[in-house]
């Protein structure tokens, strides 16, 4: 069949639009390099870790980073449909008013909290809030946990003797305090955008959905779009449609796209080789990431969730998970958490994610034994980074510089975050379960200086990249208030690349928000 549209990526974006578009009477190819979301490991909300590394992810490598102790940083990415929402944590978090008004004043007119809040109540189903803030009967599940840890009960507790009040709606009238996140989950299960959103069109014949497809350039016509180019199955092959081209591959991959098409700093790309169609120097510049360190504890009884998914014990939690959709299984493990303001203000800079186990990183083991990771992360970061192409071969790997901990107020915000989490250790709850502080040490006066190099050396992502493509109304924005790429008519970006700055929180409701405005922006375009 013809297409009106074509998507490029089936991620937490792209499931949105495609589900948007096919209902409002559109015909859509829908294209992802990766293959079903239809996996155990995948739906089971306790076992995303052990889809990372798989082909079901990307794994993003950065080059060496000076700031971070000369590690490379790794951003895995969703490679599946339903994307990085089949693959993340499943933490349902808006980010704060501030932010889009933020927006808003920075130069997206029409992108402040009032223009965005019916967005995320239409795409919401919330099992236990309502109106005013919240909705009930969108695509997205929105659940309260069917599991709650030990430690991360004592986590909650114990922030609470420490001085920071509990909050039970994270995206509610306020965001400080501590708690329990609400999820994307259902039934026990994943509710990745792919699960629901993509779920309800699936059978629509004005759908066609194509796993392992890899698009290696944009069709390009008197200055239009019309098309792809992709490889599948070995087959170099060629796809059109009528109306826009929607590329939806992520803050490392759609900047990508667009400079293999010749859309990008043309100075750069005529030095690869590339015939320049339009030159927009802000494609790839722009880079942000939440970065979080962790601060380590061992506990005094064998409570984390090491060891407990092994033997008979193993066998308990799947068949609890499989009959019944409850237990362990259900979890999805980052439980508990909360926003403080550590400057002293009212607007939260830094959010905790607290894990009942050790946790390592991609290329760093975990600690030995049962544990807690507490996990401070900065909100708004201030340090910023870049994508490159290395060659004018799609295949080649991304120049990826991460940028990260370049500016120190970041590092500042981190070793305020470690001193709050290491005096949460302390509070009577925690240190009732807890033997010893692993790291950043044991001893009780450690210096600034001791903090700071634990910051740089064990800094990791939240697997938040951002804003590649940025969106604004400056001429240096990649995309306009309406999604569309600047100079190239029937071209729309789509995802976290074209947030300006980062939401304060985890990433997934707004990018699906975004493609739900962007769909409302296609829909009635003429």
């Amino acid at each position: 069949m013809g297409y009106d549209h074509i998507i490029i990526g089936a991620g937490s974006a792209g499931c949105v639009l495609a589900h948007r578009l096919v209902r409002g009477g559109r015909r859509v190819l829908l294209l992802e390099a990766g293959p079903s979301h239809e996996h155990p490991f995948v739906r089971m909300p306790a076992a995303f870790v052990r889809v990372i590394g798989t082909e079901r992810s990307w794994d993003y490598v950065s080059e060496a980073q000076p700031d971070a102790g000369g590690r490379r940083m790794h951003v895995p990415q969703g490679r599946m449909l339903g994307g990085s929402s089949s693959l993340n944590a499943m933490v349902y978090i808006r980010g704060t008013a501030s932010d889009y008004d933020g927006w808003r004043d920075g130069g997206c007119a029409g992108w402040g909290w009032n223009d965005v809040l019916p967005a995320f109540k239409r795409a919401e189903a919330n099992e236990l809030y309502a109106e005013p803030l919240h909705g009930t009967g969108g695509p997205l599940r929105v659940s309260e946990p069917r599991f709650r840890h030990p430690l991360s009960q004592a986590f909650v507790k114990a922030a609470q003797q420490a001085g920071l009040p509990v909050n039970y709606d994270f995206n509610g009238a306020t965001q400080t305090g501590v708690g329990f996140y609400q999820s994307t989950t259902f039934n026990g299960e994943r509710g990745s955008t792919a699960a629901t959103y993509l779920a309800a069109v699936r059978s629509d014949s004005r759908l066609a959905v194509r796993t392992g497809v890899h698009v290696t350039r944009l069709l390009i016509e008197a200055g239009r779009a019309v098309g792809v180019e992709f490889v599948e199955a070995g087959q170099a092959r060629q796809a059109r449609c009528t109306r826009d081209v929607l590329v939806c591959a992520g803050a490392l991959a759609s900047p990508k796209l667009l400079m293999l098409s010749g859309i990008g700093p043309g100075a750069q790309l005529q030095s690869l080789g590339i015939p320049l169609l339009q030159d927009s120097p802000g494609v790839g510049q722009n880079y942000q990431d939440h970065l979080e360190v962790s601060v380590y504890a061992r506990t005094r009884a064998a409570i984390s969730l090491l060891g407990q998914d092994r033997g008979l014990r193993a066998l308990r939690h799947g068949m609890q998970w499989q009959f019944f959709r409850r237990g362990l299984l259900t979890s999805n493990v980052v439980e508990s958490g909360g926003f403080v303001d550590t400057t002293g203000g009212d607007r939260p800079d830094l959010q905790f994610h607290v894990l009942p186990v050790l946790v390592g990183d991609v290329e760093r083991e975990p600690l030995p034994g049962h544990g807690l990771s507490i996990n401070p992360c900065f909100l708004r970061p201030l340090s910023r980074g870049s994508v490159a192409l290395r060659s004018a071969d799609p295949a080649q790997p991304i120049l990826f510089d991460a940028g990260a901990l370049r500016e120190q107020a970041d590092v500042d915000t981190l070793v305020r975050g470690v001193k709050l989490a290491r005096k949460i250790l302390r509070a009577p709850a925690l240190a009732a379960v807890i033997e010893q502080e692993l790291l950043p040490g044991a001893a009780t006066d450690l210096s600034d200086d001791h903090i700071e190099a634990h910051v740089r050396s064990h800094a990791k992502t939240v697997y938040h990249p951002a804003g590649t493509c940025r969106m604004g109304s400056d001429t240096g924005s990649v995309v306009d208030t309406e999604l569309r790429v600047r100079g190239v008519p029937g071209l729309r970006v789509c995802d976290a690349s074209v947030m300006p700055t980062l939401p304060s929180g985890n990433t997934n409701a707004p990018t699906i928000m975004i493609a739900e405005r962007c769909a409302d922006f296609v829909l009635r375009a003429r």
